[in-house]
């Protein structure tokens, strides 16, 4: 069955989404993008042109889109504050939804679209793309087979420096809100653990070319006593990291280093005598799934087959909220300079 879908806000975002529909052959035979919704309908007409989608019914209203165009299905690339309009329109309908992050923009608009899909009985989902990639799922892996023994701690540092100009520009909690979620929830799924609580301090350093919030260092307390420190920045200009930051794992027993690109490296305590036992290295094993590290793509082919066989989907908008949450309250820890707990 060919699932029938409405794109939802036709910017620049929405172009990975569509690269990823039609680069890949098992859903460029399952997807029909049938439909392009925004506000500028001279946005929509240029991506359908550019995607060779001029069969599709373009439109400002979404309802009618959806009616019109018989969707099963709606992909959600709005601006943040938008969001919940066009996730609970498109749910009403009795559509599926994919939603880029974050789900909401606040944790109890979040539960709302969560009760909303059980309530209708469609999949709510959203797009962590960086979940799916070689890296992190590496990560997820080597931590489970126990390689450095229990896990204690998780760092990542950040630093890049992008001129975006535009909507996050302008945005409140910039960096925490529209970047950090990615490693918030990148770290949650290797831990594997539930988070706690977290203490941040947020900035908006001198140079910064954002109104607000540029920088932030938190650090979080998950179940079973393991620690995750962030420290990042948006307006860091200079040598930067990986988009997908600098990691290291710390176990009981020894280190995983993953530099965010290709550099990974992993040792265990030695048996040097002395003050200091030197390390052993330890190989770090490929993803056991390849499929699932092609970012946007494996997203999507997970819901798409979510859809069809009723499991629940990993990023389900059930679980993401836990993510959701760790950005909420690291920016009611920095408003308020308090430890937060997290309740979700």
């Amino acid at each position: 069955m060919i699932l029938k879908a409405v794109l939802c806000g036709c910017g620049a975002m929405s172009k990975g989404w569509l690269r990823a529909i039609k680069e890949t052959p098992t859903l460029a035979a399952a997807i029909e993008v049938s439909g392009l919704v925004d506000v500028n309908p001279a946005a929509a007409e240029a991506l359908a042109s550019e995607f060779g989608l001029e069969g599709a019914v373009i439109g400002t209203d979404l309802s009618e889109v959806i009616a019109q165009s018989s969707a099963d299905i709606v992909f959600d690339v709005v601006v943040p504050a938008a969001r919940f309009t066009v996730v609970s329109t498109a749910l009403k309908a009795g559509c599926h939804v994919l939603s880029e992050k974050p789900m909401a923009t606040s944790l109890a608009e979040g539960a709302a679209l969560i009760d909303l899909a059980a309530e209708t009985g469609r999949i709510h989902a959203i797009i962590q793309n960086r979940r799916f990639i070689s890296g992190v799922r590496r990560m997820h892996r080597f931590v489970k087979s126990g390689a450095i023994g229990d896990l204690t701690a998780i760092h990542c540092d950040f630093f890049l420096g992008p001129h975006f100009g535009g909507f996050r520009e302008e945005m409140d909690n910039v960096l925490l809100l529209d970047m950090a979620i990615h490693t918030f929830d990148a770290a949650r799924f290797v831990a594997d653990k539930k988070p706690l609580a977290v203490y941040c301090v947020e900035k908006n350093p001198k140079g910064s070319w954002y109104r607000h919030g540029a920088s932030a260092n938190a650090t979080f307390e998950f179940s079973d006593d393991v620690i995750f420190t962030y420290r990042g920045s948006w307006c860091a200009e200079g040598e930067r990291t990986s988009w997908e930051s600098e990691w290291r794992l710390v176990g009981s027993r020894g280190m995983l280093t993953w530099d965010g690109a290709d550099k990974f490296r992993a040792t265990v305590a030695g048996t040097e005598p002395g003050l200091l036992h030197g390390s052993a290295p330890v190989n770090v094993p490929d993803p056991e799934h390849e499929e699932e590290t092609h970012g946007h793509a494996s997203v999507i082919c997970d819901f798409v087959e979510a859809i069809r066989s009723g499991k629940r989907p990993e990023t389900a908008s059930s679980d993401n909220i836990r993510s959701l949450a760790m950005v909420f309250a690291a920016i009611e820890s920095a408003r308020t300079g308090k430890r937060i707990e997290i309740s979700a």
